[in-house]
């Protein structure tokens, strides 16, 4: 299956954030590296993966809970 990369502004009009929002609250909060994004040749610049994304953002952003690092939810 190919895998679909998006840059951060290709994503923020995909899913109607501002980049500055994806780039701090998103970003290692919600979305995971190396699950939903990666770096490239070990490089600064980030590709967000489309397909994990989509088949998680209506999980992560329905649940009221908190995400954390290990991909769970700390529910309350």
């Amino acid at each position: 299956m190919a895998q679909t990369y998006l840059t951060t502004e290709e994503l923020s009009q995909l899913i109607k954030y501002d980049v500055r929002t994806i780039r701090e609250q998103l970003k290692d909060r919600v979305l995971l590296e190396g699950v939903h994004y990666i770096r490239p040749f070990g490089g600064r610049k980030i590709l967000y993966m489309w397909e994990a994304i989509q088949r998680d953002i209506s999980k992560t952003f329905t649940h009221s809970s908190i995400p954390m690092a290990n991909g769970g939810y700390a529910r309350g």
